[in-house]
């Protein structure tokens, strides 16, 4: 059983919002571990598993490069995109960030958050997460979330 508080994604507000995490947050690429921290920020939005951001400062020197491509998010703004490289392995474009995002989720500029699916482990604490269903949400799937989480064929236009 996880450590974690029980969640209802279903109870996420919408507009999302941003609160931080102490708990560690974990990355790993390669076998190495790419990105730890305990002052982390996670955004919780409705029907979303919550999306972990990391301080700059917090992941390893030269782990990421600019990747190609940009979008747009209508609550925090323009994202960029990162490679992630360690251990002999790349993940594409597998990481974004918010230069100047909205003003209230100005606290995660310049932070990275990461698709889990596209690294070797990600964890939340002593958990390993499975990533949000489906290729565009980023969201981490951790024991103790209910409801039902947005992102498998179908539930994209919730």
């Amino acid at each position: 059983m996880s450590a974690l508080p029980q969640e209802n994604v279903q109870g996420f507000p919408r507009p999302p919002v941003l609160e931080p995490v102490t708990d560690e947050l974990r990355v790993v690429l390669g076998g190495e571990t790419i990105a730890s921290t305990h002052r982390g920020w996670r955004i919780l939005e409705t029907h979303h598993a919550p999306t972990y951001y990391f301080p700059p400062g917090d992941i390893a020197s030269g782990a990421l490069r600019p990747a190609r491509g940009r979008s747009f998010c209508e609550w925090k703004g323009r994202a960029r995109y990162w490679t992630a490289e360690a251990g002999g392995a790349v993940a594409e474009a597998a990481a974004w960030s918010y230069d100047l995002p909205t003003r209230p989720f100005a606290g995660i500029a310049g932070y990275v958050a990461f698709y889990a699916n596209r690294f070797d482990a990600c964890y939340v604490g002593p958990e390993r997460v499975i990533p949000q269903p489906g290729s565009f949400y980023g969201g981490w799937v951790t024991s103790n979330l209910t409801g039902e989480i947005k992102g498998a064929p179908g539930t994209e236009g919730w």
